[in-house]
């Protein structure tokens, strides 16, 4: 079956959205989701699978990724696993989304998986933080 969406198609929409997002018309999480899905259409010629969020501890992120929990801090703490972190209350969570969707990217050269997932408080502190220095 002949995929329905051109890779080339996914990154001319990725550049016309980004300004949207820059702009604050359109969410990080929404871009996200868009892009994630053409990319996914793109390369499989099908949609993302429907998934129930819900949030997970460090252990379950582990499991879920195939690696043990030393190794799953390791990658966090040197940087290499793009995973947002969800705190609630003191403990660390993580969303069952953002895990599977790391899965799911590919690391090709089109840059759209190669970048953190930033959620929108993210977003707000980043910019605060540029205003500020």
């Amino acid at each position: 079956m002949a995929n329905i969406v051109k890779p080339k198609t996914v990154k001319l929409i990725a550049r016309f959205i980004r300004p949207l997002c820059e702009e604050g018309l359109l969410s990080v999480p929404e871009m996200n989701e868009i892009l994630g899905n053409l990319k996914s259409l793109a390369a499989k010629g099908e949609m993302l699978p429907a998934i129930q969020p819900k949030l997970i501890d460090q252990t379950e992120a582990a499991e879920m990724l195939g690696i043990s929990l030393a190794n799953f801090k390791k990658m966090e703490r040197d940087g290499k696993l793009p995973i947002p972190r969800k705190m609630v209350g003191s403990a660390v969570r993580y969303r069952n989304t953002d895990v599977i969707k790391y899965m799911l990217a590919d690391d090709g050269e089109d840059g759209l998986s190669a970048a953190p997932v930033e959620d929108d408080t993210q977003a707000t502190e980043s910019k605060a933080q540029r205003k500020t220095a």
